[in-house]
């Protein structure tokens, strides 16, 4: 068994948990190979040794890596996706950052984490993506996302019109200064602030959130994930920005648009009391109310 290990960064504070991973890793008997910037930073402070294998893209990850783990918060996990593109390796999250709603498994559970790999105790999650076909490149080799995809108008500009089709049928008309297109996954983020319904990850479908519409009567929509989801835009403004995840390009606003369900899917692993109810619970603080006790 291999694992991948992942962070965006670790700052002085984790030093010590850090430390304590990679012990555990040891005293598991996990091999590991450890992401080069991540590697560089912490070998100064943890005496990790020179000969530790290191990666830097997912061509570098051979068919023994079994689980990348991503050390960060919400933002590391996503960009371990990337990293892993569509090679067969399941995704930890481990919480090293804020809120943590798909690094649901916290620090203090760290040594709890790597038993469960060890083991092979953990719940393993199925995971859709979203993928955005373009008539120019766009994103790289990397045209899909866990979360959502995203249309904005440019810094301030006037809001946008966004047509939309559903399986080239027209849905509606969206005057926004945006549009979301989410993932079940997604449901809980950008969507969910913009006033999105919160969707289990296992329900097969696709929510349209629209950002801040002009009309009021307009809502979120939820469609089946096999649709094809296309857009026309017309704007004041002769470029738009196009985000998926954390990652974001601007283009030109007669760029044909779609977006559908990417042909491959992840794995999220996670410990066994860390099911999506209790996340919801304790991340959106759901029951924290006095006249519950």
């Amino acid at each position: 068994m291999k694992v991948a290990v992942y962070s965006r960064g670790i700052d002085a504070e984790s030093y010590a948990d850090v430390k304590t991973f990679f012990e555990e890793l040891k005293n598991y008997r996990l091999k590991y190979v450890v992401y080069g910037p991540l590697f560089n930073s912490l070998r100064p402070h943890l005496n990790l040794s020179d000969h530790t294998p290191v990666f830097n893209s997912a061509e570098e990850l051979d068919k023994d890596v079994e689980f990348i783990i991503g050390l960060g918060g919400d933002g590391t996990l996503l960009d371990t996706i990337t990293l892993i593109k569509d090679k067969p390796i399941s995704i930890m999250g481990i919480n090293f950052g804020r809120l943590g709603f798909l690094s649901s498994i916290g620090r203090e559970n760290l040594t709890l984490a790597i038993k469960a790999l060890a083991l092979r105790t953990y719940i393993s999650e199925k995971r859709s993506l979203v993928h955005v076909d373009a008539d120019m490149p766009l994103f790289g080799d990397m045209p899909f996302g866990l979360n959502e995809f995203a249309i904005h108008k440019r810094d301030t500009a006037s809001m946008l019109k966004i047509h939309t089709f559903i399986n080239g049928e027209l849905l509606n008309t969206y005057w926004a200064d945006g549009l979301i297109v989410s993932t079940p996954t997604g449901s809980t983020g950008y969507s969910l602030s913009c006033g999105g319904p919160i969707v289990f990850p296992d329900s097969e479908n696709f929510t349209i959130t629209p950002v801040a519409p002009h009309h009021l009567n307009v809502r979120s929509l939820v469609v089946n994930d096999n649709s094809i989801i296309s857009f026309e835009i017309e704007s004041r403004s002769d470029e738009i920005i196009c985000a998926l995840d954390s990652r974001k390009e601007i283009i030109s606003k007669n760029v044909s648009l779609a977006v559908r369900k990417e042909k491959f899917s992840i794995n999220l692993l996670r410990l066994s009391e860390n099911n999506f109810l209790h996340t919801i619970q304790t991340k959106l603080i759901w029951g924290l109310d006095r006249r519950n006790n």
